[in-house]
């Protein structure tokens, strides 16, 4: 019998590797690319620009001005940070931006003698902001809102603008696509109401002393460079 088993570890032993040559290859594991989450955390510069459009009214010593329009273009810078966790992105963001806004009237008191129009200007808007969303990968919806500032500048007539710098508030809403892992664009609109400016005699002649309220709805459009944590 041990004669018999020594013969058959043999031939097995002999046989075994012909039999597994003649066997078919195993079947390759499928590659599976791994797909990159994109992340919003980070810090981020950028540019931005739009519109901006409004209503300032005047109260002064020869009566109430009816709020007339203001409007005109804006360019500036954007600063800020995001952290996101899950879907869920928080952040804070900064921005100062020349903008040319102007508004004139010249109905009612503003048509006094001595007077001819009231207008309201102002030169520049910044804002410091805080920012909460939702991302869909490579999309972000989100709410803002916090503090704004500007100059707020009433005159009459061809005389030149009074006022000063005003703060207030402001709150919206956008959405901001990545373009890539770096370079993001964003759509947003803001509506921001500012404290009353007062103008002097200087500025505002006969209709001193008056007060200018200023409010302003920004639609602008913007590009950062996000430095991913």
């Amino acid at each position: 019998m041990k004669r018999i088993l020594l013969v058959g570890a043999l031939a097995f032993a002999t046989y075994a590797p012909a039999f597994a040559a003649d066997l078919p290859p195993p079947a390759p594991v499928p590659y599976v690319p791994v797909v990159r989450t994109f992340s919003w955390s980070g810090f981020y510069l950028g540019t931005n620009g739009g519109y901006g459009f409004g209503q300032s009214t005047w109260n002064s010593a020869i009566g109430a001005a009816g709020g007339f329009k203001t409007d005109g273009w804006l360019a500036g810078v954007t600063v800020g940070g995001n952290y996101q966790w899950g879907q869920f992105v928080i952040g804070v963001e900064g921005d100062v931006d020349w903008q040319n806004l102007r508004g004139s009237q010249t109905t009612g008191p503003c048509a006094a003698v001595g007077i001819g129009s009231c207008a309201t200007a102002s030169n520049w808007l910044s804002t410091i902001r805080g920012r909460a969303g939702f991302a869909v990968n490579r999309a972000l919806l989100y709410a803002t809102g916090g503090a704004a500032f500007t100059d707020v500048k009433p005159s009459t007539g061809a005389l030149p603008y009074g006022g000063g710098n005003e703060p207030g508030w402001t709150a919206g809403a956008g959405v901001e696509f990545a373009m890539t892992d770096s370079w993001t664009v964003k759509l947003e609109y803001l509506y921001a109401k500012f404290e009353n400016a007062t103008c002097a005699a200087s500025s505002c002649a006969f209709a001193a002393p008056a007060t200018a309220s200023l409010n302003e709805n920004i639609v602008r459009v913007g590009v950062n460079y996000l430095f991913n944590y």
